[in-house]
């Protein structure tokens, strides 16, 4: 399946030259993408002090912003494991069996909250000129992040054509939830790295056969810690044709349950509600710990 937006194109995939050991990390926007991107690059390079700035490391390849032939060629000169970021779901990439899909999950609560406050940080002017589009006029509405959450919830629309509104993260988890048992299918919980840095660390190292002294182990968790990644926010934040106000912005909390903290219990039945009609039990029980 294809997924096109303003400024990604799922197709820029078709031919794609794979080599034995890539990571592919496919996520929803705001959900631990960029937490990912770093776990790899730390157990690639085995070093805090990485080489270049994190996107250059593990481009997204879906981006329009840069030429295909330009990512290609980046690619192709990357001479450590590779490990691309991609925001489409896996029935719309080729899954290649020498190598690995990372498909990290978050409370979708939480990632609509985490949603509301990147799409206030972006520059628009300057992404309008990146993609050649009409420079945005006019202002904005504005709303609360209660009242923004809740158009989010009750939005009604194909996966699709939108695939950062609730049923188009349910079509990306559920999809990959159907797939968790495939031997080159991982999926990675964004409570589970808050909540276990070091033992999801471990886990995701053993899936992807790659072996870490054991020494090493706490300099590559501490460098994979939010804290740390925020400090180091010029460098790590996915902004490589400057579209972030700010990119320290960008790593703002971190933690769960921001989204359950806006709702009433009557709000958050009705979440529930919802949730429960775009995916199945199990999923929902996993994604909703």
């Amino acid at each position: 399946m294809r997924y096109r937006s303003a400024d990604e194109d799922s197709a820029r995939w078709d031919d794609f030259p794979f080599r034995a050991g890539d990571i592919v990390i496919s996520t929803r926007s705001k959900s631990g993408t960029t937490w990912a991107q770093m776990i790899c690059a730390l157990l690639v390079f085995q070093d805090p002090e990485l080489p270049a700035p994190l996107s250059e490391l593990s481009p997204w390849l879906d981006w329009l912003i840069l030429p295909r032939a330009d990512m290609y060629a980046r690619l192709e000169a990357q001479q450590h494991r590779r490990f691309i970021k991609t925001h489409t779901p896996l029935d719309g990439l080729p899954l290649d069996p020498r190598a690995t899909y990372l498909v990290v999950a978050r409370h979708p609560l939480d990632l609509a909250v985490s949603l509301f406050h990147q799409s206030a940080n972006l520059d628009r002017a300057r992404m309008a000129a990146l993609l050649g589009t009409p420079t945005p006029t006019g202002t904005r509405p504005t709303r609360s992040p209660h009242e923004a959450l809740i158009a989010w919830i009750d939005r009604d629309v194909e996966p699709a054509d939108a695939l950062d509104s609730l049923p188009g993260v349910m079509w990306h988890l559920r999809d990959a939830w159907a797939r968790r048992n495939d031997p080159n299918i991982v999926l990675i919980h964004y409570a589970d790295l808050v909540n276990d840095l070091d033992g999801e660390m471990r886990r995701l190292a053993h899936r992807l056969s790659i072996d870490v002294p054991e020494q090493r182990w706490p300099t590559l968790v501490q460098a994979a810690s939010f804290a740390h990644m925020r400090e180091r926010a010029e460098t790590l934040a996915p902004d490589p044709s400057g579209i972030m106000q700010s990119r320290t912005a960008f790593f703002r909390r971190g933690s769960s349950g921001a989204g359950r903290e806006l709702l009433t219990a009557e709000e958050f039945a009705h979440y529930e509600q919802r949730a429960a009609a775009l995916a199945p039990p199990d999923l929902l029980t996993w994604l909703h710990r």
